[in-house]
């Protein structure tokens, strides 16, 4: 478990923490995201807490979602090349 800042609302932090996972590889590319229920058990969240980091992380295109599968991290954009 985090410990939690108390001015800033805890969906956006472990969104923070999610989105470093995605972006350091722990989640790679179409692997799922933890569910509602691991996060509330990793975190210590609500449900609605959950859903609204997965909510979030959905749009800003870090991941999609496959109804009756999860949510996965999507593919990275191709970066260009200088």
């Amino acid at each position: 478990m985090i410990e939690f800042v108390p001015d800033i609302p805890r969906w956006r932090q472990v969104a923070e923490v999610v989105r470093a996972r995605i972006a350091d590889g722990t989640y790679p590319p179409r692997t799922r995201v933890p569910s509602v229920v691991q996060l509330t058990a990793e975190f210590g969240i609500a449900n609605a807490t959950a859903h609204k980091v997965l909510r979030a992380l959905r749009e800003e295109g870090l991941t999609y979602t496959e109804p009756g599968l999860g949510s996965f991290v999507a593919k990275r954009p191709e970066q260009p090349t200088e």
